[in-house]
């Protein structure tokens, strides 16, 4: 697909790396087949190929119209369409570049525009989603039934104390999973201790940064990625082996750390290592001697929930079974494996109605077989289906922790 830059954008340095992107794609029309939101809606403008058109647009005209940004929004950003693309066009890529430079132009509603910056201003930072959290499960009960679902349920915790162990890795605590899923990295923490590996988890690491640079906060995602460089460097240069990220959707912002600070003089080699060092939980475990854990039996059937973050945005489409299927737990059978659940980070909040259609989809697929739980892999996803599954719904590592205990 050839283009022809707008006068404004030929010292673009953006414009000149969606132009390149842009040329690979033959629009063929693949990517409609495995888009979420084209098979939805049956709209060309809310599939990949429609949209890389109205991004060849933005790049000609040097501006954008308001309905192209409704169309850049409704975007899950799930990547499938990568993974069937014949030409590996980086759609994803391309996507949050345009909304950066469509950010300046849009025109939301103000409504629409405040509920975005209370998700900036809230959800990557667990001092302020944390009490609001606790709030809103307070107030559970008083609530409308649509607004009471979608809270998640308490987490008990005990404190684990961390072991003193030879081999050391880093772990990713996060924003949202720390609040609302803690039971996730006490788990993960549990299983790698078994295995003689302690996983450290700096104070002062936080947010990935992903909420921000998908809602075009890009230099507020570089501020995150920074800090958690800063807190994660003195353990790499101790030796530290791997960057353990136990929310897929966290791990793959991580692994684009060199990409996000590519231009930063004090902080793109740090970065690249970081992007090195990052692995989803389940390629770790994949690589380690899982007979030691000596597990028992389950006894319960599983649908094992693959997010879109660890098969489209990592590629790891069979971690999660494979690891469990090694542990002697044979996952349910389940359809449509490859679309989205519609939770997509914030898109839960900023386009509910159709991010519902697409988790009653998804619940379908996963309860073909009537499973007794459903397991995810990342915290979004987890508490997304958690809302309207009829059906437990945990991180698959907490069951790891359960029959290794």
């Amino acid at each position: 697909m050839k283009l022809t830059l707008h006068d404004s954008l030929t010292e673009n340095a953006w414009a000149r790396e969606a132009e390149h992107i842009i040329e690979k794609c033959v629009h063929c029309g693949f990517c409609n087949a495995t888009c979420p939101t084209y098979l939805e809606r049956g709209d060309e403008r809310d599939g990949p190929r429609g949209r890389i058109y109205l991004v060849k647009q933005l790049l000609e005209n040097g501006s954008v119209t308001d309905k192209s940004v409704r169309h850049f929004d409704r975007c899950l950003t799930c990547r499938s369409c990568e993974t069937t693309c014949p030409s590996s066009v980086s759609y994803g890529r391309l996507i949050d570049l345009a909304r950066d430079a469509a950010e300046a132009q849009a025109e939301r509603p103000w409504y629409f525009q405040l509920l975005r910056w209370l998700l900036l201003q809230i959800l990557p930072y667990p001092s302020r989603f944390g009490p609001l959290l606790r709030l809103g499960q307070l107030l559970q009960p008083l609530l409308p039934g649509a607004i009471a679902s979608e809270i998640p349920a308490v987490q008990k915790v005990r404190p684990y104390q961390l072991p003193s162990l030879a081999r050391t890795m880093l772990l990713l605590g996060g924003c949202a999973q720390a609040c609302a899923t803690p039971r996730t990295n006490i788990a993960a923490s549990k299983v790698f201790a078994r295995l003689g590996i302690a996983l450290i988890e700096p104070d002062t690491a936080g947010c990935c940064g992903a909420a921000s640079y998908h809602l075009s906060a890009h230099e507020a995602a570089r501020e995150f990625a920074r800090k958690n460089i800063d807190a994660w460097w003195p353990y790499i240069e101790k030796g530290a082996e791997a960057i353990v990220v136990t929310a897929s959707g966290c791990g793959t912002s991580v692994k684009d750390y060199d990409y996000l600070l590519k231009d930063d003089p004090h902080y793109a080699s740090k970065a690249k290592r970081a992007s090195e060092l990052a692995k989803d939980i389940s390629e770790v475990l994949s690589n380690e001697d899982l007979s030691q854990l000596q597990a028992k039996p389950y006894g319960k059937s599983l649908a094992i929930h693959c997010p879109c973050s660890l098969q489209h945005g990592q590629q790891l489409p069979q971690a999660i079974h494979s690891i469990l299927k090694t542990m002697g737990i044979e996952g349910a059978e389940t359809t449509d494996n490859h679309l989205c659940c519609g939770a997509a980070g914030t898109y839960t909040v900023l386009q509910p109605a159709l991010s519902r259609r697409l988790r009653d989809k998804k619940i379908s697929s996963l309860m073909t077989s009537c499973p007794q739980e459903i397991v995810t892999a990342n915290v979004g996803c987890q508490m997304h289906l958690a809302a309207a599954a009829t059906v437990p719904v945990k991180h698959w590592i907490e069951v790891l922790d359960e029959i290794t205990r």
